[in-house]
């Protein structure tokens, strides 16, 4: 079996990539080659997808000693997403009761107060960036003020992640210094909480290691910077998207809009419908020979789930590309399944729905700004979604 090239060439804003098309359909476990690293297997449907991602024989960890299959020079595997259970477990457990669903229901109210504001101050003018003035301080003061890291440093900290999503934009000395300065930041951060503990994630956690013992200061900073760049990143591009989704065709936006309620469910399928990542997930290592699709997957061999195929797959979708806000169930991977399930999920799924209530009860007649630069799209990422969406509207 011949190994094709990957990542495959990047399509057009938010289409799927048809070599993802053909592969789910006649290939659905297949070789590929990445610029470095070892050749993997690239899995394309739902079942298989899922098994990779909940499934033990699966690991994470492995990839600490091998040639893993990437898009970068560098390895910059490693971090709370290179364990396995139950080292996984233990580090993760130290700020698992901070996303709680009831912990984070409390953020509701402020965080419907940050986005009436920030609306409020964008339909002054005649067209706005959705992305630079509601999407990034949205998902800023949100992750800030949970964390307890000051707002007056948001520039600091999002140039050091976005550092930490790039592939081509910045070189590996660039990406090198970004990390160890934002180790630097969190480090002292917590040392500071430590001293003098606060209403906020940060303090908790402090609170949590000193009464545990089981987590090293090491291991805390790198939770909190995992929880900094996925918290604020992705959110802040998965955001930007669903408004261009729901306004490329404004039909959609108008639906929500009639109907509140359906917000939520219109959240998970926004989730399904939309491919956030734009290289396959981090892959897995075999522990063991594993069969999917018919393949043996031989033990040692790392295996890439691509789940924006995956969310699409007809045997589990009925009608995979029709944006459907009623579709029940909806068992999308978008936040990821198994012992690696995105740790943020409640308070992104809290922030997205606010933010679309917002939108839609707010500016209700939004819609896209038209010109040659209205839209521009992030490259050399290893997230796609606009890096400036201008929107105009009224309240």
């Amino acid at each position: 079996m011949s190994a094709q090239l990957f990542p495959f060439p990047r399509a057009s804003r938010l289409e799927i990539e048809p070599e993802y098309r053909a592969l789910q359909r006649l290939e659905p476990v297949s070789r590929v080659t990445f610029p470095y690293g070892e050749e993997a297997w690239l899995v394309t449907r739902h079942a298989d997808v899922r098994t990779v991602l909940t499934d033990p024989r699966f690991s994470r960890a492995a990839s600490q000693r091998r040639d893993v299959p990437r898009v970068t020079e560098e390895n910059f595997s490693g971090g709370l997403v290179a364990m396995d259970p139950p080292e996984h477990t233990r580090v993760r457990s130290i700020c698992r009761h901070a996303f709680t669903r009831p912990t984070v229901a409390r953020l509701r109210e402020r965080a419907t107060a940050i986005a009436t504001e920030l609306i409020k101050e964008a339909l002054a003018g005649e067209t706005f960036d959705g992305v630079e003035e509601f999407a990034l301080p949205f998902t800023l003061k949100m992750i800030c003020e949970m964390l307890g890291v000051p707002y007056a440093d948001r520039e600091h900290f999002r140039l050091w992640a976005e550092a930490g999503l790039a592939t081509t934009s910045i070189s590996e000395d660039e990406r090198w210094t970004a990390t160890g300065k934002m180790w630097d930041y969190v480090a002292a951060l917590v040392a500071e909480r430590r001293q003098r503990p606060r209403d906020d994630l940060i303090s908790a956690m402090v609170a949590v290691r000193a009464g545990t013992g089981g987590v090293t200061d090491d291991e805390l900073v790198i939770v909190a910077m995992t929880i900094l760049v996925a918290g604020y990143e992705t959110t802040s591009t998965q955001l930007p998207n669903f408004m261009y989704t729901l306004l490329e065709d404004d039909g959609r936006f108008r639906a929500l809009a009639g109907d509140p309620s359906s917000i939520p469910s219109a959240v998970e399928e926004l989730m399904r419908y939309v491919p956030l990542e734009a290289n396959g997930t981090t892959p897995r290592y075999a522990i063991e020979d594993v069969v999917l699709s018919g393949i043996v997957i031989e033990a040692g061999a790392p295996v890439v789930p691509a789940s924006v195929i995956a969310n699409r797959d007809p045997d589990v979708f009925a009608d995979p590309d029709r944006l459907d806000f009623g579709r029940d169930p909806n068992p999308h991977l978008g936040f990821g399944a198994g012992a690696h399930f995105c740790l943020g999920a409640p308070l992104a799924r809290l922030e997205l729905r606010v933010a679309l209530e917002v939108l839609t009860s707010r500016a209700p007649g939004l819609r896209l700004a038209h010109g040659q630069d209205a839209i521009d799209w992030k490259t050399g990422m290893l997230v796609r979604g606009p890096s400036r969406l201008m929107l105009t509207g009224s309240a």
